[in-house]
């Protein structure tokens, strides 16, 4: 089983198929594993581009399934993630890369995009997690509920305090838009930026389409495409051939 390790931080994480790079985050929250992309995604992405990218993927540092494992960065939860991501990158002899993110995985790419602007080449944001004035405290009560509790079981030294102070950081204290950027970041990106809006408390429409209108090099997909096979093939297939699109030519 392969893992990459820096310092005290564990990251396991697999790859299939061959081609340009594609990073791909799995959905599930802080909860975010391989097996997220069986269970709580639409489509596996893992299979579906096998044959069209080298597919890799990990388990987020820390998943109740994952096998990823690392300290709590209370002050700096999005960097810590990301910076496993780009490590991993690093690990595999990858500069330039695609990216696909589930749910985290949309603020996830804006913090990727805003470190390594000149490493990520294009990214697909799917069903992407937002902030939801309706449901301002979502990400915090469900990380409380289903996260935190089985990360003190696994780690004594992490304690209900350290869970809370984290997840304040993480989302209470950036209770706006998507959590790691600022909308004036956005408008700067000239990174080409797919868009696969959703609509539940989770993953809210409104700022999935405000990235859509801000980013200067934009595509959304149809919307609602979870609702059938048929929909979620066409968006599979929009994604496909954006990133294809994107994908730098190979130099002779």
């Amino acid at each position: 089983m392969p893992f990459y390790e820096r310092e005290s931080v564990r990251i396991y994480y697999e790859e299939v198929g061959s081609g340009f790079p594609l990073l791909i985050i799995p959905g599930g929250g802080l909860n975010s594993s391989l097996a997220s992309l069986e269970t709580d995604i639409p489509f596996n992405p893992m299979d579906r581009y096998k044959n069209d990218f080298r597919c890799i993927s990990s388990d987020l540092r820390n998943a109740d399934l994952g096998q990823s494992h690392g300290p709590l960065e209370i002050d700096r939860p999005w960097d810590a993630y990301s910076e496993d991501q780009l490590g991993l990158m690093d690990h595999l002899g990858i500069r330039e890369f695609l990216v696909m993110g589930f749910c985290i995985g949309g603020p996830m790419i804006h913090n990727l995009i805003k470190l390594a602007r000149d490493r990520v080449i294009a990214a697909a944001m799917m069903q992407p997690s937002g902030y939801n004035p309706d449901h301002p405290d979502i990400f915090y009560q469900n990380n409380t509920n289903r996260w935190g509790p089985q990360l003190c079981e696994t780690s004594p030294d992490i304690t209900t305090e350290d869970i809370h102070n984290f997840l304040t950081n993480m989302y209470t204290n950036r209770a706006d838009f998507v959590f790691t950027v600022s909308r004036d970041f956005v408008r700067s990106i000239q990174t080409p930026l797919l868009i696969a809006p959703d609509n539940i408390p989770a993953h809210p429409y409104e700022p999935a389409m405000e990235v859509a209108g801000l980013a200067p090099n934009t595509e959304t997909t149809i919307f609602p495409w979870k609702d059938s096979q048929e929909h979620i093939d066409e968006v599979v297939q929009h994604a496909r051939q954006f990133l294809k699109t994107h994908e730098p030519i190979p130099r002779q």
